[in-house]
C-alpha cells in the first residue's frame, strides 16, 4: 500500500483505511502486506507535530500486533530510504523486527536491467553491455533506464538533423554516461553518518559492511 492509498484529510479516516486493509487481509490469509515509504506511515511520533498524525501511526502499530493473534498467517514488510526516521516502536518483536538493506545492483544485475530496458529500441547488434554494466556503480535501476533514453534520444536527434535514422552505439551510451552521475552517491553518503553515529545497536551492520567494501566517504 501506498500513501494515498491510506492517507486522508479527514480525521479518522486514515485509521478506518488501515484497518479496513488488514481486515482484507486476514480473511483471506495467507496474505502479505507491503508498505511502500514506512518512513512516511512510521515516522516517530516525537517528530509528528499533528496529534491526528500520531493516531494513524498507533493505529498502524496497533494492526501490525492484531488482536488475538489474527495476524498469524499475515506478512507485513515495509520499504523505506530512512529507516532511521522510523519509530523505534515498529522495531519490537512480532513488528519490523527484521532489517534488510537492499544494495544498489551489481555488475551482472546492472548488465540485466540495461539489457531490459533497451528490449523494442533500435540499438545495434552487438553492444557491449557488460563494459556498459561496470562503468555505471552505484547506478540504481532508474539511473540506468535514463542512461538507456538519453543514449536513444541522442540517436533520435541526430535523426531529426540530419534524415537518417540509425541503430543507437555503443558510443551514444559512452557519451550519455559521461553526462550521468549515480543518483545513489548523495543517499549512500548520508548513510554512512548515521552508521558512523547511529550504529550502537548494530541495525545498520549490514549496510556498514557494504559501505566500507564500496569505500564510500
Amino acid at each position: 500500500m501506498e500513501l494515498d492509498d491510506i492517507l486522508s484529510k479527514w480525521m479518522g479516516e486514515t485509521e478506518q483505511r488501515l484497518n479496513a486493509i488488514f481486515e482484507t487481509a486476514r480473511s483471506n490469509a495467507p496474505s502479505v502486506i507491503f508498505i511502500d515509504e514506512a518512513d512516511a506511515f512510521g515516522a516517530k511520533r516525537s517528530d509528528i507535530g499533528a496529534p491526528w498524525m500520531r493516531a494513524y501511526v498507533t493505529q498502524l502499530l496497533a494492526e501490525m500486533d492484531g488482536i488475538a493473534s489474527r495476524n498469524q498467517d499475515l506478512l507485513v514488510l515495509a520499504a523505506t530510504n530512512a529507516p532511521w526516521d522510523v519509530d523505534g516502536a515498529f522495531r519490537r518483536p512480532g513488528r519490523f523486527d527484521r532489517v534488510l538493506f537492499v544494495p544498489p545492483p551489481d555488475a551482472a544485475a546492472r548488465e540485466e536491467i540495461l539489457k531490459l530496458h533497451a528490449r523494442g529500441r533500435k540499438i545495434e547488434s552487438g553492444m557491449h553491455w557488460r563494459q556498459l554494466a561496470e562503468k555505471t556503480e552505484h547506478f540504481s535501476g532508474a539511473d540506468l533506464a535514463a542512461l538507456v533514453d538519453r543514449a536513444c534520444e541522442a540517436a533520435l536527434a541526430e535523426a531529426l538533423r540530419t534524415g537518417n535514422l540509425r541503430d543507437v552505439t555503443q558510443a551514444d551510451f559512452l557519451r550519455a554516461l559521461k553526462e550521468m552521475r549515480p543518483s545513489t552517491m548523495d543517499w549512500l553518503r548520508r548513510a554512512k553518518n548515521y552508521v558512523t553515529y547511529a550504529n550502537q545497536d548494530g541495525l545498520y551492520d549490514e549496510l556498514a559492511r557494504y559501505l566500507d567494501a564500496a569505500k564510500i566517504r
